[in-house]
C-alpha cells in the first residue's frame, strides 16, 4: 500500500467530514439553499474521490507511472473543484467579492478529475 496515498485520502476523509458536518449544521442557517448545495456538492465530490485514492494505494503497489499520475490529478482536482466550491459558497455571506474569480477553476479540477480517471483505467491496464 502507497504510504503517501494513504495519508492524502485520510487528510481529504477527515476535512471532508468536518466540512460535511460544517455545511449541515453552521452554515444551513447563513447560506442560501444554491450555496448550501453547492457547499454539500463540494463535499459529495471530494468523498468520492477519497475513495478513489485509497483503491489507488491498492493499485499503485507496483507503482506504475499511470497510478502516479492518478495520485496527483485526483489530488489537484479535489483542490481546484471542491476547494473552489468551498470558498464560492461562503462568497457572499464572508463578502468576498474576490472570490468569483474561481468560478473558472472549477471545471478545471472537473477536467483534472476525468484525466484522473483515464490514469487509473491506463494504470490497471497495465498491471499484470
Amino acid at each position: 500500500m502507497d504510504k503517501q496515498i494513504v495519508i492524502t485520502a485520510s487528510i481529504f476523509g477527515m476535512v471532508a467530514v468536518m466540512a460535511g458536518a460544517f455545511g449541515a449544521h453552521a452554515l444551513k442557517a447563513i447560506l442560501a439553499a444554491e450555496q448550501l448545495q453547492t457547499w454539500q456538492t463540494a463535499v459529495q465530490y471530494q468523498f468520492y474521490h477519497v475513495f478513489a485514492l485509497l483503491f489507488l494505494a491498492v493499485l499503485g503497489q507496483q507503482n506504475n507511472g499511470y497510478a502516479s499520475a492518478a495520485f496527483y490529478l485526483f489530488t489537484f482536482g479535489i483542490i481546484f473543484f471542491s476547494g473552489s466550491l468551498y470558498v464560492l459558497s461562503l462568497r457572499y455571506a464572508l463578502n468576498w467579492n474576490w472570490a468569483k474569480v474561481l468560478g473558472p477553476i472549477t471545471p478545471i479540477g472537473g477536467l483534472l478529475f476525468i484525466a484522473g480517471w483515464v490514469m487509473l483505467l491506463m494504470a490497471a491496464l497495465k498491471q499484470k
